[in-house]
């Protein structure tokens, strides 16, 4: 049996051939001119659609880690002749905060989405969000003591300047329409709004520059020479005589 077996073997490995080397094509690195992807070449001079920094993650939740702490911080009021983020840039309409600078929670700003969204639903628009969520808001517990650290993460939120355009609206649509979106949208947003088109006179801090240039604002303030004023005369004496005291009965 093993004679056998091992004739077998033998016979098997003898009808083996070694077969010739082929040479094996590898692909080359460098790509072909017909394989080489085109260069698209980016827009130069062109803003972001955020007029807020946003972190890699979407406008209502960025990619940022939860454990770090953030400051509350005040939102930045540009007073030194920037006029960023009070115009409308990408739509034709927009919705603009006027009354003070806050804070606005990310569920404020996806309620506000959400509204314009039913209103205009199966219309052809476009909406620009011109802010995004980029602090944490932590919180402690209810009834805690003071101190015992700065507390847990709650929400993210968008700090938001006075006269800063929240939302931008373009579509084939009627202004009327747009307007009464926008309207819902602010009903649902802390603070006061109002309603903007493509076209109007941007804000420096709390000044319109509606007849007002820029240069007339970084001018200093005249010099009123002490000729030119005049002194305010003193009242007339017989008017206190004849007034009568009133602890009098």
């Amino acid at each position: 049996m093993r004679s056998i077996a091992s004739s077998s073997l033998l016979g098997a490995f003898r009808s083996l051939k070694i077969a010739h080397t082929t040479t094996i094509t590898r692909p080359s690195i460098i790509p072909s001119a017909a394989a080489a992807p085109r260069k698209v070449t980016a827009p130069q001079h062109v803003r972001l659609f955020s007029a807020s920094a946003s972190m890699a993650g979407s406008w209502l939740e960025p990619q940022l880690d939860r454990k770090k702490k953030m400051m509350k911080g005040r939102p930045r009021v540009a007073t030194g002749g920037s006029t960023k983020g009070t115009t409308v840039v990408w739509g034709d309409y927009g919705l603009r905060m006027i009354d003070h600078h806050r804070r606005i929670s990310a569920a404020q700003l996806r309620m506000a989405e959400d509204t314009i969204k039913g209103r205009l639903r199966g219309e052809k628009y476009r909406l620009y969000k011109r802010i995004a969520c980029n602090v944490g808001v932590y919180v402690s517990g209810n009834e805690m003591r003071m101190g015992k650290g700065k507390g847990g993460f709650d929400h993210w939120a968008a700090r938001v300047a006075v006269n800063q355009i929240v939302l931008e609206i373009r579509g084939i649509l009627h202004e009327q329409v747009i307007r009464d979106a926008l309207r819902l949208a602010g009903n649902k947003l802390p603070g006061q709004y109002e309603f903007v088109k493509k076209g109007e006179a941007p804000f420096v801090g709390i000044t319109k520059l509606d007849g007002v240039t820029l240069e007339e604002l970084k001018r200093p303030r005249r010099k009123v020479s002490a000729e030119t004023i005049q002194p305010i005369p003193p009242p007339a004496e017989g008017s206190n005589g004849s007034r009568a005291p009133l602890d009098l009965p």
